[in-house]
């Protein structure tokens, strides 16, 4: 049956679609919904992941995913002219330009289509800093909530009178987070449309109109913000309960006997270039304890993160892990230091290879790592997926096929599959609604009380930290 969401507003729409459905060769993704969606307002479309969110944005644009079918009785846009902020930001950021060329282009091409653009003025609205010598960077040189500001820089200098914005708090400090919220109350009161995309319920308070919740590919539930707060659909109650306990939980203390220092960072300088991101870096992580690691963006969080991995030679210092120091690059580390040392990346369908299905990835890692038999792997990935709540039938997908919070609930079981001593997960909760956050955090608790894993995690999110974290190191002077 067709699920209808009806216009809630005086204003006309400027979207409609009706009976619109999304499948691939064994999913249904959208089952047959209408909607509108009002001019001039923010419409934020909330639900779980793999609901059938990013699916549905894509066809607003009359866009989808490789291997997905699209079918709709009706599409009128009234002429909008999209802009598209994606979850994953890198999956738009060519790796060979520099961003400050790519932006000249964009400007470029925007004025000889008749818009009145500049980058200094996108620049300044989306929060990233215009200054010549980042403006000479690569995108992997870039934090990730810098390269989440500076996508929402090519999308206002396109000059959309429609644009859809999915997970742009995303990795984010709170300073930057409530620069892009003010941002987008600024566009809709001047009259831009706003189709929001996220699991950021404080977000949706903020600067939603319209609420539309979704869950296994319909339409739920609509209405106004206030639909958070006074919802009849379990769908919408389990993501707003499942926020307030978060925000309640508090972690149960380690036992203060323990022996030993896992991991030691030891006055680790690391450049980039002539310019220090971390200077004189030390921390030290015991067994069973989860440090955090918070700060402004770009401060050095994820940097210290990639020099324990190996993935960044330092300039200066070392990396110690049970005793031994490490060398600071992978490629000169054992097999048994590798599986060691866990990395969940922030970005986590661009730390997977988009020719293999995530089930051979995710196998991958005890069968080179620890070598494991075949048989003891595949038990090993499969314990991991049913851990992090993943069906193994999404699994056996290639990673363009999952939404976001699948491919961040992949990636935390390719790396919980090697049993890593240490697991460092930068900015894990993102793209994950409140029910999955909530089963992730207990996760990671789990493996620190249980298995007695050291980890290390960095976050903009205060309520995570405040949910997991033993102790917290504060980033913002460390370079």
């Amino acid at each position: 049956m067709t699920d209808t969401v009806q216009e809630l507003h005086t204003r006309p729409s400027v979207i409609r679609v009706r009976g619109l459905t999304a499948t691939t060769r064994d999913r249904t993704l959208i089952a047959g919904i209408d909607l509108d969606i009002p001019g001039g307002l923010v419409t934020a479309i909330i639900g779980s992941s793999g609901s059938g969110k990013t699916t549905t944005a894509l066809a607003l644009m009359g866009e989808h995913r490789p291997g997905v079918t699209l079918s709709m009785d009706c599409r009128d846009t009234a002429g909008a002219r999209f802009g598209y902020v994606p979850q994953q930001p890198s999956s738009v950021l060519s790796p060979f330009l520099r961003i400050g060329a790519v932006l000249r282009d964009i400007e470029r091409a925007a004025r000889r289509a008749g818009h009145k653009v500049s980058v200094p003025d996108a620049l300044q609205r989306a929060g990233f800093p215009s200054d010549p010598v980042m403006l000479r960077r690569y995108p992997h040189q870039l934090s990730g909530g810098q390269q989440q500001r500076l996508v929402i820089a090519h999308a206002l200098l396109t000059n959309p009178t429609c644009l859809i914005m999915d997970e742009p708090t995303t990795g984010q400090d709170p300073a930057n987070r409530a620069a892009v919220l003010d941002e987008i109350t600024r566009l809709s009161r001047q009259g831009l449309t706003v189709v929001l995309l996220t699991h950021d319920l404080d977000a949706v308070r903020a600067v939603a109109q319209k609420v539309i919740v979704m869950a296994h590919g319909h339409i739920v539930e609509a209405g106004d913000a206030g639909v958070l707060d006074g919802s009849v659909h379990e769908q919408t109650r389990a993501l707003v309960d499942a926020q307030s306990r978060l925000r309640r939980h508090r972690p149960s203390r380690h036992p203060s006997g323990r022996r030993g220092t896992r991991l030691t960072v030891d006055a680790v300088t690391a450049d980039f270039r002539k310019s220090s991101i971390l200077h004189d870096f030390s921390l030290s992580l015991d067994p069973g304890e989860c440090v955090a690691l918070v700060g402004p963006s770009g401060c050095g969080k994820t940097t210290a993160a990639r020099v324990i991995a190996g993935l960044h030679q330092p300039a200066a210092g070392r990396v110690v892990l049970d005793g031994c120091a490490l060398a600071g690059a992978t490629r000169r580390r054992t097999r048994q230091q590798v599986a060691a040392i866990a990395y969940v990346f922030q970005d986590a369908k661009a730390a997977f290879d988009p020719y293999r299905s995530v089930w051979e990835q995710i196998v991958r890692g005890p069968l080179q790592l620890r070598g494991a038999t075949h048989a003891e792997a595949t038990a090993a990935a499969g314990t991991a997926l049913d851990q992090v709540g993943l069906d193994k039938r999404i699994a056996r997908q290639r990673p363009y096929a999952l939404s976001g919070g699948e491919a961040q609930r992949a990636a935390i079981a390719r790396a919980l599959a090697v049993a890593p001593s240490v697991l460092m997960c930068d900015e894990v909760t993102t793209g994950l609604d409140t029910v999955s956050q909530r089963r992730v955090l207990d996760i990671l608790s789990e493996l620190t009380r249980a298995r007695n894993v050291s980890l290390l995690m960095i976050s903009h999110d205060a309520a995570v930290v405040h949910a997991v974290a033993d102790q917290v190191v504060d980033m913002a002077g460390a370079h």
